[in-house]
C-alpha cells in the first residue's frame, strides 16, 4: 500500500442519520458537479431525501452523475426515472443481470463501492447504501438501525475519488456507445475520460469546501488514503492493506465486518497475530440474512477460536459495517467485506486513516457495540454445535468455492 498523505479533515459518520445529513448538506451546497456511486439506491424514506436533493441540484444547473449497481438496484421507480430525466440528472444502472445473468461469471463483478464527490472539494466513502437504516430490502422493517459507518473527507484524497468516479462514468459511456456501434463516439468518450482525469488532478486543489462540518465533527490534519479494488490494476490492494496492518500489529486488532469469509492468507495473519500476543477481536454478523452469508462464515471460526481470537456476533440489528482499528492509530472505513465477492470480484473502496484520535473514536464505538450488542462465541459451544448446522456450514462454503472455481478463482 502506498504511503498515506497528510492534510485531510476526516469526519466519522455512524449510521444513516448522520451520513444522510452530511451528504444532503454537501449536495444542497453544490455549485458545479456531483458524482455518486452506490450499490443500493432505495427511493424510500431516507433515500427519498437524497433523491430530492440530487433533483434540486440538477434543476439549479449542477452536473449530477449517479451510478447504481444492477443487482443492488435492478430498477428505480418510473416516477423517479421521469423526475431525474426531467431535472437533468445523468443516471446509469451498472451491469443489469437480465434473465441469465446469474449464470454468466463475468456478471458477478459488481459495483459495490459507495463513493460521492461534490465540487471536487469534499468526498464520502463507506459502507452505507442509499437505504434507510430501519429498512431491509429482504426482511422489511427493522427494530433497530443498521450498524454501519462512512467518512466525510476533505483534502488530497478527494482528487482520487473524483478521478475514480469520473473515469468509471466515462468507461460506462464508452461501453454503451460501443454496444450501439458508435465507435467514434466511444473513442471520444475515452478521450474525455483522459481529459477529465487531468482536470481532476488540478481541479481538486481548490481551497473550497461543499457543505459545512457539524460542530462535533472529528477534524484533524490527518493522514489518509483512498484504497480501491477493481479487476484491472487494483486487484488486491484492499486485502494487502489489511494484511500489512495485521502483520505489523503489536497490541490490538478490532475488525467489524458484515460478510466474513477471509482467504487463507488473511486468516493466517489473524491467527499469527493472536499467537504472538495481539488481542484480536472480531465483530461479525449474528443475524441470519441469507444462506451463504450465514453458513459460509462459520467454518472459518474454528481455527481462529483455537488461536485465541475473540469472535462477537452482533444481533441487535443487521451489521453492515466494513471497518477496522489496529493498535489504536490505523483505521479503515469502506465498502469492502472480507469475503470472496468483495476481495476478488467487486469494485470496492475503502479509506485508510492514520490518526490516533480518529482511530480511538471508531474503536470506542466498536467496543461499545461488542459490549452492548454482541454475543461472544464460546469455543466449546461452537465445537459442539448440532450436526445439521455443521453440515449446512460445510455445504455453503463448498458451494462458494465451486462458484469461485467456475470463475477461475481459488480461495
Amino acid at each position: 500500500m502506498s504511503q498515506t498523505r497528510s492534510g485531510h479533515q476526516v469526519q466519522l459518520l455512524q449510521g444513516g442519520q448522520a451520513f444522510f445529513q452530511a451528504l444532503n448538506n454537501a449536495i444542497d451546497s453544490s455549485v458545479h458537479e456531483i458524482r455518486i456511486e452506490t450499490y443500493i439506491f432505495n427511493v424510500e424514506a431516507s433515500g427519498v431525501q437524497v433523491a430530492v436533493a440530487l433533483e434540486r441540484a440538477a434543476q439549479r444547473g449542477v452536473a449530477v452523475y449517479l451510478v447504481m449497481d444492477g443487482v443492488g438496484t435492478p430498477r428505480i421507480p418510473a416516477e423517479w426515472k421521469n423526475r431525474f430525466n426531467k431535472a437533468g440528472v445523468e443516471w446509469r444502472i451498472f451491469s443489469p443481470l437480465g434473465r441469465l445473468g446469474v449464470f454468466i461469471p463475468s456478471r458477478w463483478r459488481r459495483l459495490h463501492r459507495k463513493l460521492c464527490v461534490v465540487d471536487g472539494t469534499v468526498a464520502f466513502c463507506g459502507g452505507i447504501n442509499v437505504l434507510d437504516d430501519y429498512f431491509d430490502p429482504n426482511h422489511g422493517a427493522l427494530d433497530a438501525p443498521r450498524f454501519d459507518f462512512a467518512v466525510r473527507v476533505t483534502g488530497p484524497l478527494v482528487q482520487a475519488v473524483h478521478e475514480a468516479t469520473a473515469q468509471f462514468w466515462w468507461r460506462l459511456q464508452a461501453a454503451r456507445t460501443v454496444r450501439q456501434s458508435h465507435f467514434k463516439a466511444a473513442w471520444q468518450a475515452l478521450q474525455e475520460a483522459v481529459a477529465l482525469s487531468l482536470q481532476a488532478r488540478s481541479g481538486t486543489e481548490s481551497d473550497g469546501s461543499a457543505g459545512t462540518l457539524q460542530h462535533d465533527a472529528l477534524v484533524h490534519d490527518t493522514h489518509a488514503e483512498l484504497v480501491l479494488r477493481d479487476n484491472v490494476r487494483n486487484r488486491s490492494r484492499i486485502e494487502r492493506s489489511y494484511r500489512k496492518a495485521i502483520g505489523t500489529a503489536v497490541d490490538e486488532i478490532i475488525i467489524a465486518n458484515a460478510y466474513f469469509v477471509p482467504g487463507r492468507k488473511l486468516r493466517k495473519g489473524l491467527i499469527l497475530a493472536a499467537l504472538r500476543g495481539v488481542r484480536v477481536r472480531l465483530l461479525l454478523q449474528g443475524r441470519y440474512e441469507y444462506f451463504m452469508q450465514y453458513h459460509a462464515a462459520r467454518p472459518v471460526y474454528g481455527a481462529l477460536l483455537a488461536a485465541g481470537v475473540e469472535i462477537h456476533e452482533y444481533s441487535v440489528s443487521f451489521l453492515h459495517a466494513k471497518v477496522a482499528v489496529i493498535d489504536g492509530h490505523w483505521a479503515t472505513v469502506g465498502s469492502s467485506n472480507l469475503d470472496p465477492l468483495s476481495l476478488l470480484l467487486a469494485r470496492e473502496a475503502n479509506v485508510v486513516v492514520e490518526d490516533v484520535a480518529f482511530a480511538q473514536d471508531l474503536r470506542a464505538r466498536l467496543v461499545h457495540a461488542m459490549a452492548h450488542g454482541g454475543v461472544r462465541v464460546d469455543p466449546a459451544a461452537y465445537a459442539n454445535r448440532p450436526w445439521r448446522q455443521r453440515f449446512l456450514d460445510r455445504v455453503a462454503l463448498g458451494v462458494m468455492r465451486v462458484l469461485l472455481f467456475l470463475h477461475g478463482k481459488r480461495y
